[in-house]
C-alpha cells in the first residue's frame, strides 16, 4: 500500500529542510570567520605603519589598476604576493628600497605602454605601503589568487 504525503508532512519536511540547512550556513560561516581571524591573518604584524599603508593604497586608488589577493582591477600586476615574487618577503628594507626605486622610476615616458602614475609619496608613505605589501603577503591565501607572472 502507498502512504500519501499530507499537507502536514510536506510542510515538516520542508521547515525541517530549511531549519537544517540553516544551521549548515550558519555553521560554515561561523567557521569561516574564526579561519580568517585566527588562521589566515597575521594579527601580530597589523602595525601602525601596515594601517597606515592601507590608507595610502586606498587614498591613491591603487586597486583601480591593480588588485591585491584577487581584489581589483587587473589592469596592472597583482600586488598581494608581490614581495615574494620580487624574494623580499624576509627583508623590509629592501622591500622598501625597491619599492622606492620602481615608485619614483614611474612613467616610463615608454609610448604604448600602461604606466603607472607618479605620485611623490613621502619616505613615511612609502615606507607604510611596503610593510602594508608585505603584510598582505603573509596573509594566508591558500595560493589565491594563483600568480606566477613576475
Amino acid at each position: 500500500m502507498r502512504e500519501v504525503l499530507t499537507k502536514s508532512m510536506a510542510r515538516n519536511i520542508f521547515y525541517g529542510g530549511s531549519l537544517f540547512f540553516i544551521l549548515i550556513f550558519i555553521g560554515l560561516f561561523a567557521h569561516g570567520h574564526w579561519y580568517v581571524v585566527n588562521v589566515s591573518t597575521d594579527q601580530a604584524g597589523l602595525t601602525d605603519s601596515v594601517v597606515r599603508g592601507k590608507h595610502v593604497w586606498e587614498a591613491k586608488s591603487c586597486v583601480n589598476c591593480h588588485s591585491i589577493l584577487g581584489e581589483g582591477a587587473y589592469f596592472a600586476p597583482e600586488l598581494g604576493n608581490v614581495m615574494t615574487r620580487w624574494g623580499m618577503q624576509d627583508d623590509p628594507d629592501a622591500a622598501f628600497d625597491t619599492l622606492k626605486g620602481w615608485m619614483e622610476a614611474q612613467p616610463t615616458g615608454i609610448e604604448g605602454r600602461r604606466q603607472m602614475p607618479q605620485f611623490h609619496l613621502s619616505d613615511e608613505d612609502m615606507r607604510a605601503l611596503s610593510d602594508f605589501l608585505l603584510w598582505t603577503d603573509r596573509i594566508d591565501t591558500q595560493n589565491w589568487p594563483p600568480n606566477d607572472a613576475g
